[in-house]
């Protein structure tokens, strides 16, 4: 049986091509759908991740800084500092802005950060060196390389002119990227030298977080403290809140024409070999030996497929990673099973929708 599936869709070879190479690109575009989810929710929330905080402290409301607004002054860093248990109270500004180099424009997630701390600063340095002067920027890696940034290059800040000095990595929130300046050029920059977005907080070992958080909150009206996981989770969710919907929609879009592909092209299969399906049916083959032999077809233009997409799916990303440096793609083992698994699973029910047109085939059409 499996010889004759194999015949039956060797008969029309250009079709089966484009229908292994269609099948291909719906299952590439859902292994990239789901690695890029994969990037921007590492990208997104890394720079958090990657500070050593144990408290953040912000204004009531805010609950995170993706798509929230903070406002605080220096005064509250000062009280917080007074917290029993508070070891320090970093605090940063965050602002967009626009970065212009000769003639380009580009916004990024302008950070300002206290330079002898370093808290609040880049994660992590690929190329050059932190901020620490006022006139002194670090830019992401990937916006770098969006723009063609360079080591030295001069970049304006509304009248401010400011020297590239490092690229950082674990900044790019997929549609805006990190940069850092000192929190003076920040502040100068908004034209409030008091304002902070929110202060980090470090505790004495053996101090316990919740307790500290109770006592900043006592101290200080019209805050709110977060744990730092419980924040890194607000902002996960915060992202998910915006992406995931879209992620789902693509995919829905892509499941549906798979399953348009398959089932057509099953279902003409099975008209063109309706007389011969019609001689098995007289010469009593099997009630289930029709309906196994569509959905071996079907399982063998997915496996070709899914080998296919596999082939073309890595390269394809790394060159989308070089023609567009913000868009970050990670896969893994077991989202790439997932995905072979829903096609697996669409290629049965592509079956199913295809049999029904086994049921008008009569044995008397034999003789016809």
């Amino acid at each position: 049986m499996d010889l004759y599936a194999v015949r039956i869709l060797r008969s029309q070879p250009l079709r089966l091509a484009l229908t292994i190479s269609g099948v291909a690109l719906c299952i590439v575009l859902m292994l990239f759908l789901f690695a890029t989810y994969n990037g921007v929710a590492k990208g997104s929330v890394e720079y958090i991740q990657k500070n050593p905080a144990d408290l953040w402290v912000l204004q009531r409301n805010a609950w995170n800084i993706l798509r929230g607004s903070s406002l605080l002054s220096a005064e509250h860093g000062e009280i917080i500092e007074t917290v029993s248990g508070v070891e320090s109270a970093s605090p940063i500004l965050l602002l967009l802005s626009a970065v212009e180099k000769d003639s380009e424009v580009a916004t990024v997630f302008l950070t300002g950060f206290e330079p002898k701390t370093g808290v609040g600063g880049p994660p992590q340095l690929v190329d050059g060196v932190s901020v620490g002067n006022d006139d002194e920027i670090v830019l992401d890696r990937a916006f770098a390389a969006k723009f063609n940034f360079k080591i030295g290059d001069q970049v304006r800040i509304q009248d401010h002119t400011l020297k590239v000095v490092g690229f950082s990595t674990g900044t790019n929130a997929f549609v805006i990227q990190y940069a850092f300046v000192t929190l003076r050029q920040a502040q100068s920059l908004v034209g409030f030298p008091g304002l902070v977005t929110c202060y980090l907080v470090r505790i004495h070992k053996g101090t316990q977080p919740r307790s500290v958080a109770a006592a900043i909150r006592d101290r200080l009206g019209g805050v709110e403290v977060y744990e730092h996981e419980q924040f890194l989770q607000n902002n996960i969710r915060e992202m998910q809140t915006g992406l995931l919907p879209f992620l789902y929609t693509v995919a829905a879009i892509g499941a549906i024409v798979l399953t348009a592909i398959l089932s057509l092209l099953l279902s003409i299969n099975i008209l063109e070999r309706r007389k011969d399906f019609a001689i098995l049916k007289t010469l009593g083959a099997p009630s289930g030996f029709l309906p196994r032999l569509v959905m071996e077809q079907a399982f063998l233009i997915v496996a070709a497929a899914g080998i296919l997409a596999l082939i073309v799916f890595f390269p394809l990303t790394s060159l989308i990673e070089k023609l567009a440096p913000e868009i970050t793609a990670q896969s893994s083992a077991g989202q790439i099973a997932a995905v072979l698994a829903a096609a697996a699973a669409i290629s049965v029910l592509s079956s199913f929708i295809s049999m029904q047109r086994l049921r008008r085939i009569y044995p008397l059409e034999a003789f016809s």
